[in-house]
């Protein structure tokens, strides 16, 4: 019999209160690996009461800086010390690939420890003023319980990429995990609670975006909501706080362009390509899925790209030999191949791919494909596919393929190959996204802030910038004369 998870809230496990529960499911086996807990908006307002508690207990209140970032390091040692475990919990969900989830997950820590350190540097500054008796300084306070959105492609990288700031900067978190990744998050709530954290300054509800998701960015008691998904779920978060006056982080879709130069290193920007759009089988968010490359090397790279994708080993992601793993769900396999067909439908060609591979499991595979014949005007070049499909065309002027590049809906991220360097920051400048990459792709660090331009998103994370998005800022003015006021009706300055 499968494992059962109930909601963690106000730290420890609790049922939920409609006594439902749904069941994940394993990409790759179809094997029904646990249930959890099918959330309501009685389970948010449960979680949201037991976070607005431990945000107001002195526990976490009066908790100096300094200590928080002690709780966080804790934790960052923790998750370090159960990394393989964490690693085998997230590949069983997904499909990604073990080694990848091995990854990420030995390099979590440093996103804790990176927050850890700045949870004491959150500063104000004192403001001139036009008279000496008045003293007027500002400083950043914490904002209160915030709602966090995650998804199933990377649940404990980008949830940790949301909960540390918000944790360094004295806030407490409801987290509601996506329906098909829910036990990572789960057991980083257990993992916080051992590391020292107060009961209530983590919980996670578990369940549909619908039933669960929607009642907790519309609740009343959340001060802020941080959200990555689809950007059409993004827009109704952003129109909900509007409507509220609360913050919200977005980090939405993509369609990044992948650009390589006549100059490139060849074989190194054909592994760029192939790192973009087919790792993690393409399920994210900056996936280089249009590759624009020079008319002079269009052949070659072509060559290059569609020989590796037909080697990609697909299998079993728990093999250290995989390459390739399912897509997470059935909607995403399905999803992935009537895009491939609409593309065909308005004229591509399928060079490699476009099908279910030959695997002895009966899993969400889909083959790494590469689409020729391609324009930035259909919907397979504008569109988020989000699954293992490379749109390839050639190009001829730096001029034109930077309006081709920018002329995207979306804006979160770039590739460049070039050995020109003044080209390469000529590029960097004019392209609209907000993460470039040269002779590079899909490199991040949680001190590199990551903003999504256009429909990419609103706000950054990462970086010392992200610690602004969890902080409100007040201005304090302190009046030094006690002299009688001379006139109550001038404004003092």
């Amino acid at each position: 019999m499968s494992e059962r998870y109930d909601h963690f809230i106000g730290g420890r496990y609790a049922a939920p209160v409609g006594d439902e529960y749904f069941e994940s499911t394993n990409p790759a086996t179809l094997e029904i690996l646990y249930t959890a807990a099918r959330g309501t908006s009685a389970d948010i307002d449960a979680a949201v009461a037991a976070a607005d508690r431990a945000f107001h207990d002195p526990r976490w209140r009066d908790l100096s800086p300094t200590r928080r970032g002690h709780l966080l390091r804790r934790l960052g040692d923790l998750v370090g010390q159960h990394a393989e475990e964490l690693a085998r919990l997230e590949s069983e969900d997904n499909g990604k690939l073990l080694r990848e989830m091995r990854g990420q997950l030995i390099s979590l820590p440093e996103y804790l420890y990176y927050y850890a350190g700045l949870a004491d540097k959150v500063q104000g500054s004192q403001v001139p003023t036009n008279s000496v008796q008045m003293l007027n300084y500002t400083q950043r306070e914490a904002l209160g319980v915030v709602g966090a959105i995650t998804p199933w492609n990377s649940p404990l990288t980008l949830t940790t990429s949301k909960l540390a700031p918000a944790l360094a900067a004295g806030n407490t978190l409801v987290i509601k995990p996506s329906e098909y990744t829910s036990r990572t998050v789960l057991r980083l709530a257990e993992l916080a609670v051992e590391a020292g954290f107060p009961d209530g300054v983590i919980n996670v509800v578990t369940g549909y975006g619908a039933e669960a998701g929607a009642p907790l960015v519309d609740h009343p008691g959340i001060a802020k909501i941080s959200f990555t998904g689809s950007t059409a779920t993004g827009s109704r978060i952003a129109a909900s706080a509007a409507a509220r006056f609360i913050g919200c982080t977005l980090e939405l879709g993509g369609k990044s362009p992948n650009i390589v130069f006549g100059d490139a290193n060849i074989p190194n920007a054909a592994m760029g390509v192939v790192a973009g759009i087919f790792a993690a089988a393409g399920q994210t968010c900056i996936a280089g899925s249009r590759v624009f490359a020079h008319r002079s090397i269009y052949d070659e790279l072509l060559e290059r790209v569609a020989d590796r994708a037909r080697s990609i080993v697909i299998g079993d992601p728990l093999l250290d030999e995989t390459e390739l793993g399912p897509l997470a769900f059935a909607a995403q396999r399905d999803k992935v191949g009537s895009y491939v067909e609409l593309g065909v439908s308005e004229g591509a060609t399928v060079l490699t791919g476009g099908k279910r591979p030959d695997v002895d499991l009966p899993g969400y595979f889909y083959a790494p494909t590469v689409l020729t014949g391609v324009d930035n005007t259909m919907r397979v070049t504008r569109e988020e596919i989000f699954g293992p499909v490379a749109a390839i065309m050639p190009f001829d002027t730096e001029e034109e393929v930077l309006k081709l590049a920018n002329d995207t809906d979306y804006g979160l991220a770039a590739g460049v190959w070039t050995q020109n360097l003044a080209r390469a920051h000529r590029m960097s400048r004019q392209l609209e996204a907000g993460t470039i990459w040269v002779n590079t792709y899909r490199a991040m660090s949680p001190m590199s802030p990551r903003q999504g331009f256009k429909s990419s998103g609103v706000g950054i994370e990462h970086g010392l910038e992200s610690m602004h998005e969890y902080t409100r800022l007040k201005s304090i003015w302190i009046n030094t004369d006690e002299d009688p006021v001379a006139d109550p009706f001038v404004m003092r300055g």
